[in-house]
């Protein structure tokens, strides 16, 4: 590896004036000391935040504040994200490993990058990794790679379960700019499409930290489902994943929520079929129905269209599993 400065710091005044070119903010380390590993990241500095921002689960107006530097397993395990904001507890435990989990931070996890295969091997071209050579997976081994919303000039997808829950209830980003100030950045909003700039993977102002992720409080709770498919039954990416919500008055549906990962190079959100979905009955052929909708918008690469019926099963199943809950 080479070689780097290490500085810890207690608070988001000394972390910000840290925060420059060739300067690494660490919290778990999940993500970023593998791509160190692979000399992909190459910082000159590492500053260490773990005691600089929020660490705990708060409840204010019944919303939720989520601490920048809870870990996954917390969010899990967490008394009042299971009682009213389950699909995140079930969302988090599809990912990673428990070892993992139990390092691995909010902030870190939402700021992860792509496990592209060619993103990880510095042989190849990757757009992504250096501008304007070239992405090697659009023609090559795309298997694992969008299916929407991509370009030519990237085709990877976002890797978190947790962003996908994220997303689709509605959850903000607070961040702490350079000035101390604060700003929202509503989470459907934080992540891009690669477009012509696929370095780029979020809307994270410059030299800025995440401080907490606030998700207000909505019918939710009672039916939900977070589905994933993927090679192994644990510890792998997903193929294709589904978060799923239904707020149902009897059988019809007042509300709906459907966001999905391992499809493009953000959480995405699939707001056509929640919109289809308002008003009708919970049956099995609706959400074939509304299944039918999402993967309509669909373009698999050369590899990967198999995730096309993949897809439309995982949303009509996890819509399904929504009424078991």
């Amino acid at each position: 590896m080479k070689p780097f400065e290490f500085i810890r710091v207690t608070n988001t005044k000394t972390a910000l004036s840290h925060k420059k070119d060739h300067v690494q903010y660490i919290a778990g380390g999940t993500n970023l000391v593998d791509l160190m590993k692979k000399n992909v990241h190459l910082p000159d500095t590492v500053v260490d935040i773990n005691d600089a921002l929020i660490r705990t689960i708060d409840t204010h107006d019944k919303n939720i504040h989520i601490g920048a530097m809870v870990r996954n397993t917390e969010i899990a395990t967490d008394a009042k994200v299971l009682k009213d904001f389950p699909l995140l507890a079930k969302a988090v435990l599809a990912g990673a490993s428990p070892q993992i989990r139990n390092m691995a931070s909010t902030g870190g996890n939402i700021l992860q990058r792509t496990r592209c295969p060619y993103f990880y091997d510095t042989t190849t071209h990757c757009n992504k990794r250096e501008p304007g050579t070239g992405c090697s997976a659009y023609a090559g081994e795309n298997r694992m790679s969008a299916i929407i919303g991509y370009s030519k000039d990237c085709v990877a997808v976002h890797p978190s379960d947790l962003c996908v829950a994220f997303v689709a209830l509605d959850a903000e980003v607070h961040v702490i700019k350079k000035d101390q100030k604060e700003t929202v950045i509503p989470f459907q909003e934080f992540h891009r499409l690669p477009g012509n700039d696929p370095h780029l993977d979020n809307n994270l102002p410059d030299h800025a930290l995440i401080s907490f992720i606030k998700i207000s409080e909505n019918p939710f709770a009672k039916h939900c489902a977070y589905l994933k498919i993927r090679d192994r039954a644990s510890y792998a990416f997903a193929l294709v994943s589904v978060a799923a919500a239904l707020h149902l008055d009897g059988d019809r549906i007042v509300e709906a929520r459907l966001a999905s990962g391992g499809v493009a190079h953000k959480p995405w959100r699939w707001l056509e079929a929640e919109e289809f979905l308002i008003g009708k009955n919970a049956t099995a052929a609706v959400f074939s129905e509304a299944a039918a909708m999402i993967v309509a918008d669909a373009h698999p690469l050369a590899q990967n269209g198999f995730k096309v019926g993949m897809l439309k099963g995982a949303v009509e199943s996890a819509l399904a599993q929504c009424l078991l809950a």
